[in-house]
């Protein structure tokens, strides 16, 4: 009976050992992973290839409101402005920023 007893214990410690772990685990996982994405991001956004992506992509739509029609314009504006609200209008260059202003 003793024994018994004893053998239950141990089932129950470590079942709430497993417990504790897992929930010191998702506790630790909830705090650090929104930083870990931040820096992520962060790198991302500081990275050559995304800011020139997102000034020829700027560029690209300044063509394409050049050649569209009265139409289409007020659209294309939209999308524009929209495109180029997060983005430091000091990292384009200066034709692309002042065409955005000019919207």
């Amino acid at each position: 009976m003793k024994g018994a007893s004893l053998v239950i214990l141990a089932v129950v410690a470590l079942a709430l050992i497993g417990w504790a772990a897992t929930a010191n685990d998702l506790a630790m996982q909830s705090y650090f992973s929104p930083r870990f994405e931040q820096v992520r991001r962060n790198t991302f956004e500081q990275s050559k290839s995304y800011n020139q992506g997102v000034v020829q992509e700027l560029q690209n739509m300044q063509f394409q409101y050049v050649q569209a029609d009265k139409e289409h314009k007020g659209a294309l504006a939209s999308i524009i402005k929209h495109r180029a609200a997060d983005y430091p209008h000091d990292k384009m260059p200066s034709d692309l920023r002042n065409f955005i202003e000019s919207l």
